[in-house]
């Protein structure tokens, strides 16, 4: 029997090289390697501004404080996205709106975005998640327009691009279209810095405050303060902060994942069409519903949907290629069932009938840069063998 992770981190690079380097020059946390980072990925995402920081849910948290979200606000977002995307809206002393999504790309549709915000004009923001990897749409293409007609509403827009990294929409590189958007280096995303995150905006006011925000509030960071003519020890308490800001120990991890990241996307790709192409044929498995060209997709995740022609259910399948030695997961329980959500906002299936629809047959196959054609192969004939005139 094979066995088949779920996921599997590639460390194949530069990153020994440059953790090294790192341990080498004494200094350990934030310094030239998260600033190198944060230059390098604000070239590639063409953002004005790249925040380091030690987690998605840290940039989130940061990205609604600097758009002025606080108590008594509310902010929309996805029921179908992880707790973190809604938990920073209470951090801060705001609601959550929570919507339901498109069946297929399990994501907000410019439709679902327009109606949410026209039901609710005194929502502050909008948080858009981009989920396995394709980014929604958020042009000023006629048919859409999300970003400005957001705009018109007084509605920022806070994009959780946290599958998102490298991906493209409309010509646009995510990172570069939103107010504000949140990026994940947790271990099992498209790149990793093992734990970490990254901020990105063109917002000169949203980044100054970001960067002011990220470490207690102090008017100048660590490795300013050691670098510069003024006296190390000198410096002021602007606001009260967080602590979040990123170790160069993890950004150097980091910028060796960096210069292989369209690499390994190439890779996430060859294995998603494998799939599109291997499993067509099975009619109780509804694919993911692909709206952008595949090579401006990152490819994160790649979830199917058992529909009603399925004999068993997705628990089941799930146990079945366990047994196999295959790895799965399930993106995801949504935010309504979550017994926190439920109870505080009175939540019921019944308001959310795509994601309810999607939640009772969802799972997610393997994809990563080292899975292999024979892997892909195995995990196809089974899902083939336990689905196939059940």
């Amino acid at each position: 029997m094979r066995k088949i992770l779920f996921s599997r981190v590639d460390c194949s690079g530069n990153e020994s090289l440059y953790v090294q380097q790192v341990l080498d020059s004494g200094w350990l946390t934030t310094a030239s390697k998260a600033h190198e980072l944060e230059k390098k990925f604000s070239e590639i995402t063409g953002a004005k501004h790249a925040c380091a920081v030690n987690s998605c849910t840290s940039a989130l948290h940061l990205a609604l404080e600097a758009v002025g979200v606080g108590a008594g606000d509310t902010v929309l977002v996805p029921t179908w996205t992880f707790t973190a995307s809604a938990e920073v809206i209470r951090y801060l002393g705001a609601d959550p709106i929570f919507l339901d999504v498109e069946y297929g790309t399990c994501a907000l549709s410019p439709e679902i975005i327009k109606k949410a915000v026209e039901n609710n004009p005194n929502a502050k923001a909008l948080v858009v998640v981009h989920f396995a990897g394709q980014a929604t749409s958020l042009g000023n293409r006629e048919e859409d327009g999300i970003a400005e007609f957001c705009s018109e509403h007084g509605v920022k827009i806070i994009e959780d691009a946290a599958h998102a990294f490298p991906a493209s929409v409309d010509s646009e590189m995510v990172g570069n279209i939103g107010d504000v958007t949140c990026f994940s280096f947790y271990a099992n995303k498209t790149m990793t810095t093992g734990e970490g995150g990254m901020l990105t905006t063109n917002d000169d006011a949203v980044a100054q405050r970001v960067k002011l925000m990220r470490l207690h509030g102090i008017d100048r960071d660590v490795w300013g303060r050691f670098t510069d003519d003024k006296s190390s020890w000198e410096y002021d308490i602007l606001a009260p902060g967080f602590k979040y800001n990123m170790p160069d120990i993890n950004a150097a991890i980091g910028l060796a994942q960096l210069e292989r990241v369209f690499d390994s996307r190439q890779s996430r790709q060859q294995c998603a069409e494998y799939y599109m192409t291997n499993l067509s044929d099975i009619t109780c498995i509804d694919l993911p519903l692909i709206r952008v060209p595949y090579e401006d997709h990152a490819w994160h995740v790649f979830s199917i949907t058992l529909n009603s022609k399925a004999k068993i259910d997705r628990n089941r399948l799930i146990e079945l290629l366990a047994s196999d030695g295959i790895g799965t997961s399930v993106h995801y329980k949504p935010l309504h069932r979550m017994s926190y959500y439920k109870e505080r906002y009175n939540l019921s299936p019944e308001k959310f009938p795509n994601a309810e629809l999607i939640w009772k047959g969802c799972m997610s196959l393997p994809i990563y840069s080292s899975l292999n054609e024979g892997e892909l192969s195995y995990i196809c004939e089974r899902l083939h063998f336990h689905l196939d005139e059940k």
